[in-house]
């Protein structure tokens, strides 16, 4: 496969996962926003934060209100990092490739791009927000449907899995960092509760609510909550989960071309690195140190990625 191939279907759904993200978080923002009003304006900062957009937003405005966050993250077109910009990103990419997709992929993809360009063609209201950012994260699982059920599980499809779990990776990762401050140890140690403003951001940002619940149950704790993130397996938008499926995609694309590639090296060293960590010695080094070190790492493996197959090239 020519690399610029491979490269349009690793990031069509980077931008397509990395839109989805965006969503959840702003649909957990405006949750606490709303019930906690006195929290709200801390809030819609962290979300800016965790998208790493702080110097864009501060650009175009002096305050941190559901108006000028919700217009910024979902409609700005000037703003590359919006949900609409993201998504013309990745159906340009889809079009790039659309050979290699299949007429179901690229219709799904097609659709997403039309239904929200109609949807955010006008500010949102605060009523339609909970509506509109339902549509955004069912189109982008439209897509993922159709790549599921109708691709050959070849080199096509685990490049597009490869950007898709690079992306989430990155984004759970963000939000445990800008999220650290309420899983101190100190808090951990003691074994308090924490305040439901606080784990309902953190779980609610990665759709991870209902499954926290059905695992754990009980009053939520930061060791409890930290070690769903990060190392439970079963929970598709962990570090381990996500970062397991990057390394099944590489090892699918060494068989595939009968060539070890050294992303995959780096990708089994990472793991390798997480396998010998527990909660306890996370929090003993540092959460927000081990987050940082994670960051660093997934970045660099999907710089690595891109250098092997040649995306650029």
């Amino acid at each position: 496969m020519l690399g610029k191939t491979a490269g349009g279907l690793y990031w069509m759904f980077r931008y397509l996962e990395r839109s989805e993200n965006a969503a959840r978080l702003v649909d957990a923002g405006f949750r606490i926003a709303l019930t906690h009003s006195s929290v709200a304006e801390d809030e819609w900062k962290s979300i800016i934060s965790t998208v790493g957009e702080k110097t864009a937003f501060a650009e175009r405005h002096d305050s941190y209100t559901s108006g000028t966050v919700v217009d910024f993250l979902l409609r700005d077109t000037s703003h590359p990092g919006s949900i609409m910009s993201m998504i013309e990103a990745a159906r340009t990419n889809a079009r790039l490739v659309r050979t290699a997709l299949t007429r179901e992929v690229w219709e799904a993809t097609n659709e997403c791009y039309m239904v929200l360009r109609s949807l955010l063609e006008k500010p949102v209201d605060d009523r339609d927000l909970p509506f509109v950012l339902r549509t955004i994260r069912q189109q982008s699982a439209l897509v993922r449907g159709a790549l599921h059920g109708t691709m050959l599980r070849n080199e096509i499809f685990n490049f597009a899995r490869l950007g898709t779990f690079i992306e989430r990776a990155g984004s759970t990762a963000r939000i445990l960092d800008v999220k650290y401050y309420v899983l101190l140890p100190s808090v951990s140690f003691v074994g308090a509760p924490l305040d439901n403003v606080q784990w309902e951001t953190i779980l609610r940002s990665v759709s991870a609510a209902t499954a926290y619940r059905q695992v754990h149950g009980g009053d939520p704790t930061a060791p409890l909550i930290a070690d769903f993130l990060i190392f439970d397996r079963r929970m598709p938008r962990s570090l381990a989960f996500c970062h397991s499926k990057t390394v099944s995609n590489l090892a699918y694309l060494a068989a595939e071309y009968g060539v070890r590639s050294p992303s995959l090296d780096r990708a089994e060293n990472i793991g390798v690195r997480m396998g010998e960590q527990t909660i306890d010695s996370v929090f003993e080094q540092g959460l927000h140190q081990f987050i940082q070190d994670f960051i660093h790492e997934n970045n660099a493996l999907g710089y690595t990625i891109e250098q092997d197959f040649r995306f650029n090239g």
